[in-house]
């Protein structure tokens, strides 16, 4: 058992890892029409999420196939036409002890990575090179970058009537009801600290390429972390009921490189509008280059 657990990890995550590196797409990952599996993981944790996904599907499939086969042989063995004096039997010792024992098992198969999963979600392998404290609001996010000279801005839904101002019309690249303002920019391949808290009700800091999903709750606060592997435009939203305007509260992180991030950071302190359509200019330009170049 244990050599077919190492084997169905190794290949679902080599499959991850196909998928990961297949990705051509200059801006990361962001929801699509019809989709029906997670989006393509941005960090290792991601891909450990996914890869319980899949573990957790085979258990899914077969108990569903077998409970229909059960019932399937028991409408056909047991009809009335069939048997029409039925068995008078109360008790079947074998039985009781297979579907008895049977789910403990099952249990215990997937409680073990689920254990080790959500163990290793709360323990970050490395000590956090950035913090960021994000505050939920009704409906937009506040950042502040705890760096020397902090810098806060708050980011909110980008309205359509701003979209030529902001440089932002390519809708695929800033989808309707995704894009935002001002992106959260970070660095990549560093190890991130995420300070999560509200100021007015209960949100919900998620992003799904990154396996990140905590809440933010008014006088409290959660920590979350991720180190983004790829860069990219990765988006989000928030994941807790919080008000009539819910649906219009998205998250957009902006990962770039290390120098491209300390460029910004030092422009962004003075002038975050000029910081962010410089770094914007210089990432496009990257992406068309790249595009040529295949």
């Amino acid at each position: 058992m244990r050599n077919f657990l190492a084997n169905a990890k190794f290949l679902a995550s080599a499959g991850a890892a196909i998928a990961f590196f297949a990705s051509t797409s200059a801006h990361a990952d962001q929801p699509v029409n019809w989709e029906t599996g997670f989006q393509a993981p941005a960090t290792d944790m991601m891909r450990q999420i996914e890869w319980f996904g899949n573990y957790t599907f085979v258990y899914i499939v077969i108990i569903t196939l077998l409970v229909l086969f059960l019932l399937a042989y028991c409408i056909v063995r047991f009809r009335a036409s069939a048997n029409p004096v039925p068995s008078k039997t109360s008790h079947n010792t074998l039985i009781e002890v297979i579907w008895t024992v049977g789910p403990v098992v099952v249990l215990l198969l997937i409680a073990i990575p689920s254990f080790q999963l959500l163990t290793a979600q709360y323990t970050p392998p490395e000590e956090a090179k950035l913090t960021v404290k994000a505050t939920g609001n009704q409906w937009n996010w506040d950042y502040e970058y705890q760096t020397d000279n902090t810098l806060t801005f708050n980011s909110a839904i980008l309205q359509d009537g701003d979209r030529a101002k902001a440089g932002k019309e390519d809708r695929k690249v800033y989808p309707r009801l995704l894009a935002v303002d001002n992106e959260l920019v970070v660095p990549v391949n560093t190890m991130t600290r995420v300070l999560v808290t509200a100021t007015d009700v209960i949100h919900s800091f998620a992003m799904p390429s990154f396996g990140i999903k905590i809440d933010a709750v008014p006088g409290r606060t959660n920590e979350t972390w991720f180190k983004a592997e790829k860069e990219g435009l990765y988006y989000g939203q928030c994941s807790q009921l919080c008000g009539k305007d819910h649906a219009f509260m998205p998250i957009a992180i902006r990962v770039v490189s290390d120098a491209q991030f300390k460029t910004w950071l030092a422009a962004a302190k003075t002038d975050l509008p000029g910081a962010n359509k410089t770094l914007m200019a210089e990432v496009d330009g990257q992406n068309k280059v790249a595009a040529a170049g295949n």
